[in-house]
């Protein structure tokens, strides 16, 4: 059995996961990749049989921030195994390959559908909570964003010098792999993107009937969410945040539930994680 990783500059593997993954999730990682976007951090464990991608476990590696301190902390994503190779163990030998390699690593955690709640138990995960934070606002004036679209190299630069010097403050931050907001932003969010030049401000947000989602938020340490809500006019009346606030005062918090969607985490960091009511950023999901 032949698992391997590390492959992404080979073309021939690379299109074979990128058909797998058409297959089992509708999505090709190659616009991704061509962009420049796909870094070392995104890394597809796989089984490779016959020079095709037989089996999958892709390891996303980042860091996440607890209380000013810094975990080394891994997403398990892309689970994925062709129908002609299922049942035979495949995603149980990259699960452990993947134990024995990143065994120091501070906390593992995945996003699971229904029909695998009783998989990764096997391993020593265990179902853990999120928490999503949303309030009521009454705002006034005009809309001073400028909406950039996505569909330049251009605008791309700018995204990513505005992610480079950000300061702005989060209650649980990833940082050291802007690739995966990138995947996000080109695969479904290009629309999604403004600027606020009053406040130097990069925005990832979606504004629909009057609730403003906020992903992320990229700005001086003194810029707040208020005042990037506020930028976006009086039509707000209700903010949704895709990650957790740096305070909690004034928010209200609730337990995320997604049909079909379970979070299970592996690693004492993650004790802290629900106890301080975080979340993952919502655009942080391999």
């Amino acid at each position: 059995m032949n698992i391997i990783h590390g492959y992404r500059d080979d073309k021939a593997l690379r299109d074979s996961f990128n058909q797998l993954a058409e297959q089992t999730f509708g999505l090709n990682f190659e616009g991704w990749y061509q962009n420049g976007f796909w870094k070392e951090n995104y890394d597809p464990h796989s089984i490779i049989i016959d020079g095709e991608v037989a089996s999958n476990v892709s390891v996303n590696r980042t860091d996440l921030m607890i209380g000013g301190k810094k975990y080394q902390i891994l997403q398990l994503g892309t689970v994925m195994t062709a129908q002609a190779h299922r049942g035979k163990g495949y995603s149980r030998a990259i699960m452990e390959y993947i134990e024995r390699e990143y065994a120091d690593v501070d906390g593992i955690y995945l996003f699971a559908n229904d029909t695998v709640v009783d998989y990764y138990p096997r391993f020593g995960f265990r179902p853990a909570v999120e928490y999503a934070y949303r309030k009521k606002v009454s705002l006034t004036g005009e809309n001073r964003t400028e909406q950039v679209i996505m569909d330049c190299p251009e605008n791309w630069a700018k995204l990513s010098a505005a992610m480079e010097r950000s300061e702005f403050r989060e209650g649980c931050p990833m940082v050291g792999n802007p690739g995966l907001i990138f995947f996000y932003v080109s695969l479904f969010l290009q629309e999604a993107v403004y600027f606020i030049p009053h406040l130097d401000a990069w925005v990832i947000a979606e504004p629909e009937e009057g609730v403003l989602t906020i992903h992320n938020i990229f700005a001086g340490e003194d810029v707040t969410v208020d005042d990037v809500a506020a930028a976006f006019g009086a039509e707000v009346q209700e903010i949704v945040l895709g990650f957790a606030p740096e305070c909690a005062d004034g928010w209200e918090v609730a337990e995320i539930h997604e049909e079909d969607t379970h979070f299970f985490v592996k690693g004492g960091v993650f004790a802290e994680f629900e106890a301080k009511k975080l979340r993952i950023p919502s655009l942080s999901h391999a």
